[in-house]
């Protein structure tokens, strides 16, 4: 058995504690990476690591199914006994959930370490000898000394001489391209205090990264590079929303400017696509963390500044919806609404944090019948992220649709809220034959044919860009008429 001469771990063996969408893809592609490397994924949860072991998976990734059927019963397994996993492996990840608090102090910004508090006291109950413990997760900065302290404090209590290094490695994943981000990704940061241990990990990655983008750094400068890492691509998409607002005032159009704008090499073009707004587990979490932590510093004017870009998403969302009930007629009681998309990105089902969230109860607030069609997300997930919010969901207004068609059928609006590319490529003459008229449609990704859907027939609302096109028809329309009208009463 391989066993490390200096700090006398061995080191041909894994084990993650939280099979979720950091751990299983992580560990997945270590195991395809390191075929001499056994690779365990614990989790409490039962329905979960059923899952894992089936061929519905938990969580939908491109390219993970196939990785995860490569390797499974080979070097990587899933379990529920956490108990042997610890036992049995001396480089324990942590990922485990860490969402904001949602009460006590803090609450709304704070994260809740609970979970990563557990992982620790978990570790420590179990552990038979000394452990490397690396932070997969995403935390603020000093939950390493917090862990560091738990484990310690036990091993005292215990009178046993193990040793445990804290190494932080956070995962710089984008949902939907996780499996590619694995596979070649931008860099790797590795933050620890013992050199020894930092090199164990270094040398698992280095399987199949090259050694100039494995970076390493002190504990806190790793946990904290994370949180704005996430800050930073938040801030341009909201940087960006605020411009379109501006463009639909002026007659700019957004998706010009960002053109623009993004040829510029200092800047570049990624996360300058106007849109509904930001979701995900990572930005709004990892945001306001930033803002607690620089408020516990004392450092208020920072923490404004970071806030003010959740508060721009949440803007956003807010006034695209209010655009919604507006253009129609001022109210959408009783009115069929077809959604596009309830997952916060395309290529994912997660649906935490979803800008859909806020748009369908906004509209169900005022007496929409809304109709969801998403390729991935089933109704009861979206439900769950509503109580999660302590939304009520009326399900007569709420109904999940099994086509985009069936969506539309008799529907007032489409509203598009999710950019998967197949709802490029649908017959959206079809679609308005089957609708009520006037037919709207709101792109709140910007990614439709436009021009191509008011020739339709469809009166478009885009993020970022006045209707001058229609406000003119509408014009032309008025004086037509006018003009019949004078010429039958003459």
């Amino acid at each position: 058995m391989a066993e490390h001469p200096k700090l006398g771990i061995r080191t041909n063996r894994i084990c993650c504690i939280g099979a979720g969408y950091v751990g299983g893809p992580t560990m997945a592609t270590i195991a395809l990476k390191c075929p001499h490397l056994q690779v365990d994924i614990v989790d409490m949860n039962e329905e979960r690591i059923s899952r894992w072991n089936s061929d519905d998976l938990p969580i939908y990734e491109p390219g993970l199914g196939e990785v995860v059927k490569a390797c499974r019963g080979k070097n990587l397994f899933f379990s529920t006994d956490v108990k042997k996993g610890v036992e049995e492996a001396d480089i324990i990840f942590a990922s485990v959930n860490t969402p904001t608090k949602t009460q006590g102090v803090g609450k709304g910004r704070a994260a809740d370490l609970r979970f990563i508090e557990s992982v620790g006291r978990t570790i420590a109950q179990f552990a038979n000898r000394s452990k490397i413990v690396i932070e997969k997760s995403t935390v603020p900065i000093k939950t390493a000394e917090a862990i560091a302290r738990v484990l310690s404090a036990n091993e005292a209590a215990s009178g046993s001489r193990k040793n445990f290094w804290i190494l932080s490695n956070p995962e710089f994943l984008a949902e939907g391209t996780a499996m590619a981000d694995l596979d070649q990704p931008d860099r790797v940061l590795i933050g620890g205090q013992d050199q020894d241990a930092i090199g164990v990990l270094v040398d698992i990655y280095a399987n199949w990264v090259p050694r100039e983008r494995i970076l390493c750094t002190n504990l806190w400068s790793s946990e904290l590079s994370k949180l704005v890492a996430n800050a930073f691509l938040a801030q341009r998409v909201s940087s960006i929303n605020s411009i379109s607002r501006l463009c639909e005032r002026t007659g700019a159009d957004v998706k010009e400017v960002s053109r623009a704008v993004g040829a510029d090499t200092r800047i570049g073009p990624k996360f300058l696509n106007a849109s509904v707004g930001f979701g995900g587990s990572c930005f709004q979490k990892d945001i306001l963390n930033l803002v607690y932590i620089c408020q516990q510093f004392g450092l208020e004017e920072e923490g404004a500044y970071w806030q003010q870009v959740v508060d721009m998403n949440d803007h956003q969302k807010v006034t695209f919806t209010s655009k919604i009930i507006q253009a129609l007629f001022n109210t959408v009681t009783k009115k069929k609404i077809a959604v596009f998309g309830f997952a916060f990105k395309k290529d994912t089902g997660d649906v935490r944090e979803t800008p859909a969230l806020l748009v369908c109860d906004m509209l169900m607030k005022d007496g929409a019948i809304v109709h969801v069609y998403d390729p991935k997300v089933a109704i009861e997930d979206a439900l769950q992220e509503f109580k999660y919010h302590d939304l009520e969901v009326n399900q007569s207004q709420f109904i999940f649709s099994t086509s985009a068609e069936e969506a539309c059928d008799g529907a007032h609006a489409i509203v598009v809220l999710t950019e998967w590319d197949e709802f490029k490529k649908y017959d959206y003459q079809k679609f308005y034959s089957k609708m009520m008229k006037p037919a709207f449609l709101f792109d709140g990704r910007n990614m439709l044919d436009h021009a191509g859907l008011e020739k339709i027939g469809f009166e478009v609302h885009a993020l970022g860009k006045a209707r001058v096109a229609t406000e003119h028809h509408h014009q032309d329309f008025v004086m037509r008429a006018g003009s019949r009208g004078s010429a039958g009463y003459s």
